[in-house]
């Protein structure tokens, strides 16, 4: 790998950081949106995966005393 200088490096992350694209509002607000929603649905399922493994196991232990 070849070395490059320090100035040299910032011109090439400055080229680089010229290239990205940044989403608009629109596209953040709608992801941040979908990410809310997936995130709730994964806590209610997990909640009710709990709740049964609990229940479950609640009614398997009172079988032994």
């Amino acid at each position: 790998m070849a070395k490059v200088s320090p100035g040299q490096f910032i011109a090439q992350v400055r080229a680089e950081t010229a290239k990205v694209v940044w989403p608009s509002r629109k596209e953040t607000v709608a992801t941040a949106i979908m990410v809310v929603i997936m995130t709730s649905l994964l806590a209610i399922f997990f909640f009710g995966v709990d709740a049964a493994f609990s229940t479950a196991v609640r009614k398997l232990l009172s079988f032994l005393g």
